[in-house]
């Protein structure tokens, strides 16, 4: 199974931070990935599924009304 949100198919990826060496000189060299929030979660219809913390905000603002 791939680490990405069932609902908005948020995934990981690839940043690039640029290391300040002097006044405008940059080392482009530290490359990681950054991952997503991803955390179990039962959808109203009773499924478990991955979501990212996003959506869960956005279900729980539906599930009120």
């Amino acid at each position: 199974m791939a680490r990405k949100c069932a609902l908005c198919e948020k995934q990981s990826k690839r940043v690039w931070r640029r290391v300040r060496l002097r006044a405008d000189k940059y080392n482009p060299t530290i490359k990681r990935k950054q991952k997503a929030n991803l955390q179990k979660v039962t959808l109203p219809s009773g499924k478990r599924v991955l979501a990212c913390a996003k959506c869960i905000k956005s279900l729980s603002k539906t599930k009120k009304k």
